[in-house]
């Protein structure tokens, strides 16, 4: 009997049931998320991170992996979904290139030889592939022509999916933010705050929504429905960073008395357009910064009565 066998439900009826079996490659806290609903959904998921013991109990099934490893490369096993949502361990070129074009590219050419290659594969990118600085609209048709390191080595990984015979998907995020993601909040505790002028329009997508988008690209490629080989995921509501913040110093009862200075060429100001994610079908969980980081700081205990 082969493996597939093994995971297979059987319907009241004695009819055979193949379970979808996914694969997330890098699965931290947002694959941990994106698993739980697959989970849910029926599906067999395995998340292949370098310490998998992190996984146990978690109803996904550890795989401890180094993509760096050829051996490693060579055991990956056969899935009908494979999310790759690795990060950097640190902010550095060499690290960008070893998770991001240089894995992508690895894995890629891993299943490209299997005899039963996935049905999608799914890359998680960033917005950070765009260079507009000036509060341009943006989306999927924009032009990607950052000048920083991280965004040309995801646009590089982006490219090597395009470029493969196996079917793909690359999910561009926008700032996520989360449980345990609340660096923004702890500015605004310490009473920082962003300039009023000139605006910097921000953008962000929360963790759960990044599972859901996920999920969902999978559920529509499970339902046979046609899934476009890019996404730009980040919510409905982008807006100037002050505004986040004022709004946020509002609900935390704290009076701004420091003004951020973030150096010109490092700002970044764009409003990111998720409109071809909506048309497909997706609804946001958490569609503005008010309605997400409610939730965030009143799960982190931030808040104290409702707002």
């Amino acid at each position: 009997m082969d493996e597939w066998l093994s995971d297979r439900d059987f319907l009241s009826g004695g009819e055979r049931k193949v379970k979808k079996t996914t694969l997330i490659l890098g699965c931290g806290d947002i694959g941990q998320a994106l698993g739980r609903e697959l989970i849910d959904a029926g599906h067999r998921v395995i998340g292949a991170r370098r310490h998998a013991a992190a996984l146990e109990g978690s109803g996904i099934e550890p795989l401890a992996l180094d993509l760096g490893d050829p051996a490693a490369l060579d055991a990956l096993p056969q899935a009908d979904y494979v999310v790759y949502v690795l990060s950097a361990d640190r902010f550095e070129e060499a690290a960008y290139r070893a998770a991001y074009p240089d894995g992508l590219k690895a894995v890629l050419r891993t299943y490209e030889r299997h005899e039963r290659p996935p049905q999608r594969l799914l890359f998680v990118s960033s917005t950070s592939v765009y260079g507009q600085k000036e509060g341009e609209r943006v989306d999927e048709e924009s032009p990607a022509e950052s000048a920083g390191f991280s965004g040309v080595l995801m646009r590089e990984a982006e490219q090597a999916l395009h470029d493969s015979p196996l079917p793909g998907t690359v999910v561009r995020f926008s700032g996520i933010y989360g449980p345990g993601r609340d660096r923004l909040i702890h500015q605004v505790l310490e009473g920082r705050i962003a300039p009023t002028a000139p605006p910097m329009y921000s953008n962000r997508i929360h963790r759960d929504d990044c599972a859901g988008v996920l999920a969902h690209l999978i559920g529509l490629s499970e339902a046979g429905q046609p899934v476009e080989p890019l996404y730009l995921a980040s919510d409905c509501e982008p807006a100037p960073l002050y505004e986040v913040m004022r709004w946020m110093a509002t609900q935390l009862k704290v009076e701004p008395t420091e003004v951020i200075q973030a150096p010109l060429r490092k700002r970044a100001s764009k409003r990111c357009d998720n409109a071809r994610l909506r048309e497909s079908g997706y609804e946001f969980r958490y569609p503005d910064y008010r309605a997400g980081y409610t939730q965030v700081m009143r799960t982190g205990g931030f808040l104290t009565q409702p707002v």
